[in-house]
């Protein structure tokens, strides 16, 4: 307790520091620099670095469009959260004809067929399978103790939670209904929570995969990424992106052409989304954004490049009596900023009412969020201030003077006992032996006496006779 009193006072002072720091007025600096954006034909699109959260380019990313079959990621999300991969799935009859006539994307299951999770969720990724999206979703709903409805009602809930601003969702897989919209950003940071699950990224980024037989095919069927960044889809290998790791296609009459495409290069994981496009555009715009973002923009790491508040500047804020720092900044934390701007451009404001931390510091540079580090506390143990130590009662202290006769007497007790108790043993052992042997002696002592009394009255009547 105290030494948790200690650290909250420390953090106090350092965050008071901080803040004096903050307000300090600072030099003017150049103009914020961005680089240039190209030029692209996709009626909506955007790129968001998933780490940080910047938004490193967009266009028109805010307005309504149909999302189609990219709804099917977050779908993929909620079932990976809220099941287990070798949960064993029956298809309903809602979940292979509710809605799923005609041309739709499937991949031919059965009334009452059985397949586990993972093979369910493969196919809604890389075939974009309509049944296998709403068996997924049934499941989910009904361990819930709902059905189809509770699992929409979970996905509208869970992009209320990720800050989401345009976005509705009717169904699971994004069939056309007029009330099933969303946007660009909102595909961004759906997209970019997605990617953070790993079990998420393992499938969004398979090329390929084997559904065994079932109870209701004896052939197995073969699932393939349809995403032509990471897999030539029939044939084509035009679009192949050397960085690309996963993603997902959609298409409708409606929704047009609809891409979301995660990607790493240089430490920086991005998520694009491009939406209502004719194609080809989804995938040359794709490659486009991604060769501007790798090309002019870098990742800084925090804890290395702040030096007002990193390291030393963290001890002699933090701490005042010589003990390691008991606060310090999130190794892994970064910020992305333009190739050609130092990182002493971007500029942060302290964040106290975090919830699981105790600050944050946010950045910010030419009017973007660019990263963010949370304040976390070290494991260290700290002797007690001068202050604290006038508040320690010892416990009073007895001392016990022991003489060398009661060291004595305490052995002699216990030798005299551990005697009694060794030849009170051999005594019970022997028992029998031992009065045997008083018996014997008895009788032998009665013996003697009675040959004496014998002589001495054989004695007696030869006195008496002479």
């Amino acid at each position: 307790m105290k030494i948790r009193q200690l650290t909250t006072a420390l953090t106090a002072c350092f965050l008071g520091l901080s803040a004096c720091f903050i307000s300090t007025p600072t030099p003017v600096k150049a103009e914020a620099y961005w680089p240039s954006m190209p030029n692209i034909e996709a009626e909506s699109a955007i790129v968001m670095e998933i780490n940080t959260g910047t938004v490193l380019y967009e266009k028109n990313s805010r307005d309504t469009h149909y999302p189609a079959s990219i709804t099917k990621i977050l779908t993929t999300l909620l079932a990976i959260e809220n099941s287990s991969l070798d949960e064993t799935v029956v298809f309903s009859y809602d979940a292979v004809y509710g809605g799923n006539e005609g041309d739709t994307s499937h991949i031919a299951r059965d009334w009452k067929e059985e397949l586990t999770m993972e093979q369910v969720l493969y196919a809604v990724m890389l075939e974009s399978a309509n049944e296998c999206a709403y068996a997924a979703a049934e499941h989910v709903g009904e361990s819930k103790g709902g059905d189809y409805q509770t699992f929409i009602d979970m996905m509208n809930e869970r992009v209320r939670e990720l800050g989401c601003v345009n976005t509705q969702f009717k169904n699971c897989n994004g069939l056309p209904d007029p009330e099933h919209y969303t946007c660009a950003y909102d595909m961004a940071l759906i997209g970019a929570e997605c990617y953070k699950n790993e079990t998420f990224r393992t499938i969004a980024g398979a090329t390929s995969y084997k559904i065994p037989e079932t109870n209701k095919h004896d052939e197995p069927y073969y699932c393939h990424n349809h995403h032509k960044m990471i897999y030539p889809w029939r044939g084509d290998d035009d679009h192949l992106y050397d960085y690309c790791t996963g993603g997902k296609t959609g298409y409708t009459d409606a929704a047009k052409n609809t891409l979301v495409t995660f990607a790493e290069k240089d430490g920086m994981s991005l998520v694009c989304v491009v939406m209502y496009a004719k194609a080809p555009i989804q995938y040359t715009t794709t490659r486009t954004l991604f060769d501007y973002c790798f090309d002019n923009f870098q990742a800084l790491s925090i804890a290395e490049n702040e030096t007002s508040i990193s390291d030393d500047g963290l001890k002699n804020a933090g701490v005042l009596n010589g003990n390691p720092a008991f606060i310090s900044l999130d190794k892994e934390a970064y910020i992305i900023l333009p190739k050609t701007v130092e990182f002493s451009d971007a500029t942060f404001t302290l964040q106290t009412n975090v919830e699981d931390t105790i600050a944050r510091l946010v950045y910010n540079y030419a009017g973007k969020e660019v990263g963010q580090a949370d304040i976390i506390t070290a494991n260290v143990t700290a002797e007690p201030t001068p202050f604290e130590r006038e508040r320690i009662v010892e416990p009073e202290k007895k001392v016990v003077q022991i003489k060398p006769i009661m060291i004595f007497a305490v052995v002699f007790m216990i030798v005299a006992i551990a005697a009694s108790i060794y030849f009170g043993k051999r005594l019970f052992d022997n028992f029998y032996v031992i009065r045997h042997k008083l018996l014997a002696k008895k009788e032998q002592k009665d013996r003697f006496r009675e040959i004496k009394k014998r002589k001495m009255r054989r004695k007696r009547r030869r006195n008496r006779l002479f």
